[in-house]
């Protein structure tokens, strides 16, 4: 197996390695990123063995079989529990204590794959981390040896796990579940057949083609169909997963969207009286109302910057009972070591709404309002996206506004606030608007579209 393979630095991101099957993620990738790995946490962490999973994405089965070669050439043995979820993933380096590699693309195009892994027990490596990991890979200097394979299940522990500390009420509510043909359609009607809710599922074939649709439910375009579905059913809500089962999407009543930083609200209302720690985590995107609501409720809360492994971490190590971003990834500790499971997020929703009888709208119908722009993307190249940012900071600096700058820039004036960063998993700037009036929403996104395509060249 050839290991001097020269592969492309850009595939090594903020907290993942991604790229394009098969001209930046393959075979020889796989095999090369596995003798890297599995030499990297000998040399440098003392491991003897890890654990590999993959999603259900067409390019996943034969990337984990030379992964797994890779890791084992490097003497590294294997624990392989093959097609799983990303959060059925986790939950099995925490039982074993272990860290490991998820084939996933996650929520990305079809033809994407790439691999979310793990240096400490907190959550995915990101920052520095992967960076070390980069030069340590592209310098080719691996061990050799005889690693062996084992293979496990995990579904029947997992399905117990996920209905730990679940407490519904009499109220039995209905639901329209949407896995869009993605790798929780392995798990999914298990799991809400053992809990008290009448339920259907649309799109349960797993087909990593996606042929329904793309498997991203922060998306309102790719909640069209469980809309319909919800009022054509009359269910009390519906509730969507991505390709890996780690960002969840939700649908109310009446087929509109809820955002998720008001599903968040919902949660921590729940919770807030029940933990110690009243300290909640939330991203850069989130609207201000979810500042609002913690301080009303006699919380405190902390603007974190977006990233799934970034959040993870941040909660563990803060002793956080529950943080989330608004992208879908939510996370709980105040019942079960999280484990990042939308599915885990789906039944906490439903263990709400049954102990009340009204429907989902009217519980947010309390929440401070104000008006967004969904997140807005601009297509930027990698390579000079971050410069972008500089640009745009540099900018905003010499207006004399108050900025935070924990992730991109987030511009905070007293109507409102306006959000660009480069994307972390894909070419793109992003870019997100919030203001107390529709005119005020119009004109700071006007002011930021403007600064983005002026510097975006």
């Amino acid at each position: 197996m050839k290991v001097g393979y020269k592969m492309k630095e850009n595939i090594f991101r903020e907290y993942d390695i991604r790229g394009v099957y098969p001209t930046d993620i393959n075979e020889t990738v796989a095999y090369t990123i596995g003798r890297s790995y599995g030499s990297y946490l000998q040399e440098k962490l003392g491991q003897t063995t890890c654990i590999v999973s993959y999603d259900n994405r067409l390019s996943s089965p034969v990337l984990s079989a030379y992964l797994i070669k890779g890791i084992t050439d490097s003497g590294l043995n294997v624990y392989n529990y093959g097609l799983t979820t990303t959060p059925m993933h986790y939950y099995a380096r925490y039982i074993h204590n272990m860290f490991g590699i998820m084939i996933t693309a996650s929520h990305n195009p079809k033809d994407e794959n790439g691999f979310k892994f793990s240096f400490d027990s907190l959550a995915n490596a990101r920052g520095d981390m992967i960076k070390e990991f980069k030069d340590y890979t592209l310098a080719g200097k691996f061990l050799s040896g005889n690693g062996t394979v084992s293979s496990g299940n995990i579904s029947e522990k997992y399905l117990e796990y996920l209905r730990y500390g679940l407490e519904f009420g009499r109220k039995k509510r209905k639901v329209v579940i949407d896995v869009g043909n993605g790798t929780t359609s392995i798990i999914a009607r298990r799991i809400f057949e053992k809990v008290n809710v009448d339920f259907e599922i649309i799109y349960e074939e797993s087909d990593g083609h996606f042929p329904n649709h793309h498997p991203d439910p922060s998306v309102e375009a790719n909640l069209e169909a469980l809309k319909k579905e919800v009022v054509k059913v009359k269910a009390d809500c519906g509730i969507a997963f991505d390709g890996d089962g780690d960002r969840i999407g939700i649908v109310d009543e009446t087929g509109r969207m809820v955002p998720i930083d008001h599903f968040m609200i919902l949660i921590i209302r729940d919770i807030i009286g029940k933990v110690k720690n009243k300290t909640f985590l939330y991203d850069v995107k989130c609207s201000k109302a979810l500042d609002d609501e913690i301080k009303r409720l006699g919380g405190n809360a902390i603007c974190y910057r977006t990233g799934a492994s970034y959040t993870q971490a941040k909660v563990h190590e803060e002793d956080l009972p529950f943080g989330g971003e608004y992208s879908g990834h939510i996370f709980f500790r105040d019942k079960i070591a999280d484990v990042g499971s939308a599915i885990y997020a789906g039944l906490r929703l439903l263990e709400i709404l049954s102990k009340t009888n009204e429907p989902l709208s009217k519980l947010l119908t309390n929440i401070p309002q104000y008006y967004s722009t969904a997140e807005l993307k601009f297509p930027s190249r990698d390579e000079t996206k971050f410069e972008v940012i500089k640009k745009i900071k540099d900018f905003c600096e010499t207006q004399n506004w108050v900025l935070n700058t924990i992730d991109g820039v987030r511009v905070n004036f007293n109507t409102g606030w306006a959000l660009v960063r480069a994307s972390n998993t894909g070419p793109n700037i992003t870019m997100r608007c919030e203001a107390t009036t529709p005119e005020g929403l119009q004109n700071l996104q006007t002011i930021f579209t403007n600064l983005v395509n002026t510097y975006n060249k």
